[in-house]
């Protein structure tokens, strides 16, 4: 029987040998192991220092990684193939200047609408279409049965007024001399004044048909000219805009067959938008430039803001009062206005095609330090006008940036990420 003595030899001997096996099996892994449990037991602070010193390495690397994946870099050939335009970024505001569509319309006040206050046959048309005329210059020669008896009974009042002032005249003079009594003379004397006053309202009777006091005095009896006669006056300066008559035709009084139109000065109605209300208003200088004639502008001024929207468009109208020299502008015209609104520019300015969206981010290109490279900056947006926007933050106004080609930039950029996410 073996003792217990060598039997425990034995036991430890078989345990020495195959830990040596393992050991000797695992091999660069066992010896991994063993460093790892070396460094363990090396000081805390060298083991922090190196740990610092590898994590900022790392962050460095994937620093100049990240900025290197946010830069496009393209030769001489690719940017003139793309069309890349870099422009110094100007100062501007969007309400400073509201542009909205516009169309031309006559100016209410100075359109005279021309027609008979008694019916009348047209006798003779003196001015037609497009030619100018005058204030109380003669535009239609005109016959009226009615007017020639008011012309009659004014004549038959003025020759009666005339007898009766002479018989006051030598009553009076009878009583001044104490032949004639005094109820003789205010007998005469009333007579004399209810001639006068007849008299004075068939005068007056003749201007309400728009004969001139000229005109009135010098009707008289026996004349070539017949009573029935009389024209029709241009009541301003101006250009026969509308003409719907013929001669013999019969015009009512109701009728306005003529128009006249002083061109010198236009409306302009102008499509404001809602956003727009806070900015607009009386007196403000408008340029206004229409399809029609290129390279011109005419200037004006508003004259009215209206204080409701148009229901169907949601726009408010806005009316200026625009020169027209030498009446080019024309009635039904459309174009464009620009409303002046006093409000100083502070801030870039850039077109709306050069901001683009990157992973949910406003974006700008800019140029990188190295020639033909290009950077995207984020920006906050302001208000839009005329293709522009205003760069509320990311850009100040002086500085440089991509106003053309700038999604073409945003499509490489993307392609670079893709790539460099397949490479990984």
């Amino acid at each position: 029987m073996e003792s217990p003595v060598m039997k425990n030899l034995t036991i430890l001997t078989l345990t020495g040998l195959l830990l040596g096996s393992f050991l000797t099996g695992c091999g660069p892994e066992s010896a991994s192991q063993a460093n790892t449990q070396t460094e363990q037991h090396q000081p805390e602070s060298q083991h922090s220092e190196e740990t610092e010193q590898h994590t900022e390495e790392a962050g460095q690397h994937n620093e100049e990684a990240g900025q290197h994946a946010r830069e496009v870099h393209l030769t001489e050939k690719q940017e003139n193939n793309l069309g890349i335009k870099v422009e110094t970024l100007s100062e501007g505001n969007a309400s400073s200047t509201i542009s909205r569509p516009a169309s031309v319309g006559y100016d209410l006040d100075q359109i005279a609408k021309v027609g008979p206050r008694i019916e009348a046959k047209v006798v003779r048309v003196i001015k037609d279409l497009g030619e100018q005329v005058r204030i109380d210059e003669p535009i239609a020669l005109m016959s009226s049965v009615g007017l020639g008896k008011a012309k009659a009974e004014y004549i038959r009042l003025k020759t009666e007024l005339k007898a009766e002032k002479a018989h006051y005249e030598r009553e009076k003079s009878l009583y001044e001399q104490e032949i004639s009594s005094r109820a003789e003379k205010l007998q005469a004397e009333a007579h004399y004044q209810e001639a006068k006053a007849a008299y004075n309202a068939a005068a007056e009777s003749l201007r309400l048909y728009s004969l001139s006091k000229k005109d009135v005095q010098n009707i008289e009896a026996g004349s070539d000219k017949p009573l029935s006669h009389f024209y029709l006056t241009s009541p301003l300066n101006g250009v026969i805009q509308e003409r719907d008559i013929s001669p013999g035709q019969t015009i009512s009084p109701s009728e306005t067959p003529i128009h006249v139109a002083n061109l010198s000065k236009m409306w302009v109605m102008i499509d404001a938008y809602e956003q727009d209300i806070r900015y607009l208003e009386k007196g403000q200088s408008v340029s206004l430039s229409v399809r029609s004639i290129p390279r011109e502008t005419f200037e004006g001024k508003t004259d009215w803001v209206s204080y409701s929207l148009e229901k169907k468009t949601r726009t408010m109208p806005v009316r200026a009062v625009v020169e027209n020299p030498n009446r080019k502008l024309r009635a039904g015209m459309f174009g464009t206005a620009r409303i002046s609104t006093g409000k100083k520019p502070n801030v870039a300015m850039i077109p709306i095609d050069a901001v683009q969206t990157i992973e949910d981010e406003q974006v700008v290109f800019v140029p990188g330090k190295e020639d033909g490279s290009y950077k995207p900056v984020e920006v906050m947006l302001g208000s839009e006008n005329e293709g522009y926007v205003e760069i509320a933050s990311g850009l100040k106004p002086g500085q440089q940036a991509v106003i053309a080609g700038a999604f073409d930039l945003k499509s490489a950029l993307t392609a670079q990420g893709r790539s460099a996410s397949h490479g990984h």
